[in-house]
This record gives structure tokens, sequence and C-alpha cells, in this order.
């Protein structure tokens, strides 16, 4: 989860690198929302990918030289067809993976125009309400993520 270190926009202090050591994978991605077109209640964006069969907010790793939140954009509009207008930054996520450390941090992100077209990484899309959302999750970690978004819009 986030550590207490991160300044607002999720860099932490002391690293101007941007991340704990060179070894860390870095990653970045978005809780997408919209607006149910249906009944106007907030839903959120999860991505399943085959690769891992999870169920998870969209993200993936920052190419070289790349920001932060370049990267979590670029990485939702690649999963999901859709703009992202990015909004508070939410947390940050250590954990390890393929053991190797990983750092992926997240934005809170208002989905534009835009339409999913299945591929290789990401073959299916829903938008769910915050608490199917929370269930659907995979990871644990991912769920408090649900929490960070309805908390930064307010709605807790």
């Amino acid at each position: 989860m986030s550590t207490p270190h991160d300044t607002p926009d999720g860099t932490p202090h002391g690293s101007p690198e941007g991340g704990p050591d060179q070894t860390t994978v870095r990653a970045a991605g978005c809780v997408l929302w919209r607006r149910s077109p249906f009944d106007g209640e907030l839903e959120i964006c999860l991505v399943h990918r085959p690769k891992y069969d999870d169920w998870s907010h969209p993200k993936g790793k920052l190419e070289r030289g790349e920001d932060w939140l370049a990267g979590a954009v670029r990485e939702v509009a690649e999963e999901t067809g859709y703009a992202a207008h990015p909004g508070p930054y939410l947390h940050t996520v250590r954990y390890v993976a393929q053991d190797r450390p990983k750092e992926v941090r997240y934005w809170a992100a208002e989905a534009g125009r835009g339409r999913f077209t299945p591929n290789d990484e990401v073959d299916r899309l829903l938008w769910l309400p915050p608490a199917a959302a929370r269930d659907r999750l995979t990871q644990p970690r991912d769920s408090a993520l649900v929490d960070a978004l309805l908390t930064a819009l307010h709605l807790t």
C-alpha cells in the first residue's frame, strides 16, 4: 500500500530517480471511472489479463525515461481504448512480482472518449459499481484503490 513517505504526486522523498533502487520495476496506472450511461451511478473499469487470468485496474510498466503520470495515461489508453483524464494521485502499491520488487503508482482518472478492442494483453473489460469492482478484483491490494477513489471523489 502507500507509504507515509510519498509526496502527493507519488514521488518518494529522497529518491531523485523516482524509485527505491534501479532494480525495481516501475509501473503506473489509473482507477478509471465514469458515470453510468444508464443511471448516472459511478462505475469503475476493470481489465482482464489472459496471461495471468486476473482482473485488475489498467496499469503497465513505464517506458525508459517516461514520467509516472504520462505512463499511467498511456497504459490506460493501450489497455482500455479510453482516454484518461487524470485527477488526484491515489496510492503507491509495492510488491514482489517474478522475484523482483515492483512499484505501481495510481491516479484517479475519469474516462473520456474511447472504445475497447480486445487484444493479447487485455481480452475483456468491465464497468462495475464500486462494490462489485472490489469483489471482482483478483488481488486484495487492488481493492483498497476502490476505497481511495471513493475518498478522492468525496463519495465516502
